[in-house]
């Protein structure tokens, strides 16, 4: 793939936005609105029961609240796992002294350049929770039965958040 242009058409402290043109090696055109991200450390803090802990919050671009599992923007000059700690420590106050990677994704690839890395954080310790100012969130454990029976109802709505249970849930019966 060959990039023969991209103009900036939008940016902002989250994310910029191109209008890209390309040529693959047979010579097909791609034009593209592309929103870039710098990436998201998603975080399942699963405590010593096996049950995972989710925050919800107000979506405004879902317009609703959701379910999810903690996570966030990967800053500049941060390694996504220690994005994925920052994460765990200002949405839920506990800090792990565990950490495996579970898996790796794009999110929406036709016209996001955003990779999610999602994260089990275990081995527990609470703490105080220090949200951003524009964050109010509410936290809960669920079990692995609770939660599938959530998105099998449709109650958990966030993809990452499915992504995570059904991937922990392969994963422990390996």
């Amino acid at each position: 793939m060959k990039i023969i242009s991209s103009q900036d058409q939008y940016e902002c402290e989250i994310f910029k936005v191109t209008m890209d043109h390309a040529v693959d090696p047979d010579g097909f055109q791609i034009r593209r609105a592309i929103v870039h991200h710098s990436g998201s450390a998603v975080v399942m803090p699963v405590d010593e029961k096996g049950r995972v802990l989710l925050v919800r919050q107000f979506r405004l671009p879902a317009r609703r609240y959701l379910w999810e599992l903690p996570a966030g923007r990967v800053d500049r000059g941060e390694s996504v796992l220690r994005g994925a700690r920052r994460e765990l420590k200002e949405e839920t106050g506990y800090v792990a002294r565990r950490w495996l990677k579970l898996v790796s994704y794009w999110p929406s690839p036709g016209f996001l350049a955003e990779k999610m890395t999602l994260f089990v954080a275990q081995d527990l310790k609470g703490g105080k929770a220090d949200p951003m100012e524009d964050e109010r969130i509410e936290r809960r454990w669920f079990s692995l039965r609770e939660l599938d029976r959530m998105i099998e109802r449709g109650e958990i709505q966030d993809g990452k958040t499915i992504i995570g249970v059904l991937a922990w849930q392969r994963r422990r019966k390996k």
